[in-house]
């Protein structure tokens, strides 16, 4: 899987800037719109006026800062700050959908992605289909209001995974991404750095906030999504990340988001 750089030029710069442009001049409260990707498609590090919730209905993507990135695969979001720059990458086609709402409805201190409802999914759909001049204003601000009141209750996910500064440690973990392995030992890394065993432990925690053994597992699990989502088979994955029976990879993805992998991807 590869790794969001910045920056990025795979977009139209200039549609790109004209949508940014009609984001934050938009008046309602709420303001929705829909979108279709192929693959593989890349946006400009950017950010808005407004805070986002970034919904991926189908397929998935990876939206990144310059020391952190989040997965958002289907049926989930990301609640990204207003003010915050990032960028994407599609790992499949997705549909998305994004709401941004005035800062002064919705104060997001940190991005996070969350498990989106059927109820705030298909109030979004309902903002994006009803298009102006609105026929009915009433029912489109009681949309918008329980809409924001759903926001702000939808379920948090551990799909955030920190990327450390130093340039080392960086070029490991998107190496680990590349081929992920659910054994590999803080004994090798710390020797590809050329530390000790305790140097690491502290070094990696106070790079990316997190410890080894944690940054692991959510980078196997963050690996493993885009494929699951694309149709591979869940011991062709478990085995390929370095799992050793498909028990122990069912074991950490239930204890990670909440079922095992089949139920999970029956549900989206």
């Amino acid at each position: 899987m590869r790794i969001v750089d910045f920056p990025t030029r795979d977009v139209d710069l200039d549609e790109h800037r004209k949508s940014l442009n009609r984001i934050d001049a938009a008046q309602e409260p709420l303001y929705a719109i829909g979108r279709t990707y192929k693959a593989g498609m890349r946006s400009p590090l950017h950010s808005h006026r407004k805070t986002q919730l970034w919904h991926a209905r189908r397929g998935v993507v990876v939206v990144g800062t310059t020391d952190r990135r989040w997965m958002i695969p289907p049926g989930h979001g990301l609640i990204i700050p207003a003010g915050l720059e990032h960028a994407s990458e599609t790992m499949s086609p997705v549909e998305m959908l994004s709401v941004y709402v005035d800062t002064q409805l919705a104060l997001v201190e940190r991005p996070k992605v969350v498990n989106v409802t059927t109820l705030a999914a298909n109030l979004m759909d309902e903002l994006v289909r009803d298009a102006p001049p609105f026929p009915n204003p009433r029912r489109r601000e009681l949309i918008m209001d329980l809409l924001l009141d759903e926001m702000q209750q939808l379920p948090e996910v551990p799909l955030g995974l920190p990327f450390p500064n130093d340039p080392r440690l960086a070029a490991a973990c998107r190496a680990f991404l590349e081929a992920p392995r659910a054994v590999a030992s803080i004994d090798d890394w710390a020797a590809t750095l050329a530390m000790s065993r305790r140097s690491f432990t502290r070094f990696f925690r106070a790079q990316t906030g997190v410890s080894f053994v944690t940054w692991r597992q959510q980078a196997c699990l963050f690996a493993s999504l885009p494929r699951l989502a694309a149709g591979h088979s869940i011991t062709s994955v478990a085995l390929d990340a370095g799992y050793e029976n498909i028990a122990a990879f069912t074991t950490m993805f239930r204890r990670m988001m909440g079922s095992p992998p089949r139920q999970y991807l029956l549900s989206r």
